[in-house]
């Protein structure tokens, strides 16, 4: 079916909003929320768990960890199956692994449930990615993949000042009890709302045939130049934002509990913000001959000019700094439709999950050697941590991004997708 007539077979746009875009909304509120929870209870986990740092940073890892190992396994099945059913089944695992965190006594346990809950939530960006390039319009990707983004924003701003107001009535066990209920409710709406779409026509060849279009994938020259960029950004994004500013926030810059949990909401409700104006502005480049490739580069110098600022420490206590991280935080995410345009319809479960897992094993890595680099540094007392380690380890992910964007920009090595498939 070509892109045309696929365009022309969709229900209104209020009808695709209602039974696609709204139940995979829910799916993707909930992974951002999981992903960023432990940067308002990592107080209470050290705690009452006995954790280091180190010890912090991987376990929130975990998550990350399933996550990306579970990429290929779901670029094949989301091309095979379709979003919906997908990811449906997919949830019911965050379900039980987030009844599993609020049980568990033990770092290992709790790495057990973080690993099941992020296998669950796995499918949340890409089967939502799936269905859009399935149910809408394909010049209005980069648009509507932004809106949807800020779904996960919103997710990221209920784990800050709203969670910390809800540990004043229950304790961090009680959130993810009922974070477990809600994930049920959400599968079961995806599963009973979101219509299907019909086959693409090449995504039901022989198990060996799927997996061959990985090849196409992995040995695509567009891919390579932007997967570490990417990879880079998408890590200091989910690192920092998901667990490590609030420490630094309460390190260096002296902020208490209230707080630093009202910086996070900052933080997050700029991302959110930030994830409707970069499709947004995208999209008005695209009606006016800036292609994704010059948006993109132009986004991610942005992002690390903001990262400088907090890094080096140019104004530990303002705002701003923070508030331009969120707002260029996912510039890379750009990159998705970017893929989504160069490579065939059938391909393009795998094209994002392919770049998916090396961008959550780097966000795994971030997370747990961020942690690791701070604990080199003596602690300034029990639970806190030096300014000086933040200053080196946040200033290492820093000099990674510099690299992958010279990469990016090498002359002649990114071109923009000339033509639909």
């Amino acid at each position: 079916m070509t892109a045309a007539a696929r365009d022309a077979e969709s229900p209104g746009m209020t009808r695709l909003i209602a039974l696609v875009f709204l139940p995979f909304a829910g799916g993707y509120f909930l992974s951002y929320l999981f992903r960023s929870t432990n940067a308002v209870i990592a107080p209470q986990l050290t705690a009452q768990i006995g954790l280091t740092a180190a010890d912090l940073g991987l376990l929130t890892s975990f998550y990350f960890l399933a996550f990306a190992a579970f990429q290929l396994p779901l670029g094949l099945l989301l091309d095979r199956y379709g979003p919906r059913r997908v990811q449906s089944v997919l949830l019911l695992s965050a379900a039980l692994g987030a009844g599993l965190f609020a049980i568990g006594d033990s770092m290992a346990e709790l790495a057990v449930a973080r690993a099941l809950i992020g296998l669950g939530v796995s499918g949340g960006l890409m089967s939502s990615f799936k269905a859009i390039i399935l149910w809408f319009p394909r010049n209005r990707w980069p648009l509507v993949n932004g809106c949807f983004l800020a779904m996960g924003g919103l997710g990221a701003i209920a784990a800050t000042a709203p969670l910390e107001e809800v540990l004043e009535f229950t304790d961090w066990r009680g959130v993810f009890l009922g974070l477990a209920a809600v994930t049920v409710v959400v599968a079961a709406i995806i599963r009973m709302v979101v219509p299907e779409r019909p086959s693409t026509g090449a995504s039901h060849g022989t198990l060996l045939e799927q997996i061959a279009g990985y090849r196409v994938v992995f040995g695509d020259r567009l891919f390579w130049r932007v997967a570490p960029l990417t990879v880079t950004s998408m890590a200091a994004s989910l690192a920092i934002q998901g667990l490590w500013a609030g420490p630094w926030l309460r390190d260096v810059a002296g902020f208490d509990r209230h707080g630093v949990a009202a910086y996070l909401f900052a933080i997050a409700a700029a991302m959110t913000a930030g994830f409707v104006v970069t499709g947004a502005l995208a999209d008005w480049c695209g009606r006016r001959g800036v292609g994704l490739i010059r948006v993109i580069g132009g986004l991610a110098a942005a992002f690390l000019l903001a990262q400088a600022a907090i890094t080096f420490e140019l104004a530990p206590t303002a705002m701003l700094p923070w508030l331009a991280f969120g707002l260029l935080a996912n510039g890379a995410a750009l990159v998705y439709p970017l893929l989504n345009r160069h490579f065939p319809i059938a391909l393009a479960g795998r094209a994002a999950t392919g770049l998916n897992t090396l961008a959550f094993f780097g966000a795994f890595a971030g997370q747990y050697l961020l942690g690791a680099a701070i604990d080199q540094w003596p602690p300034a007392e029990p639970g806190t941590y030096q300014p000086d380690a933040y200053r080196w380890a946040f200033g290492g992910l820093l000099a990674l991004q510099a690299a992958s964007l010279a990469w990016y920009l090498l002359p002649g090595g990114t071109r923009e997708p000339e033509s639909a498939h």
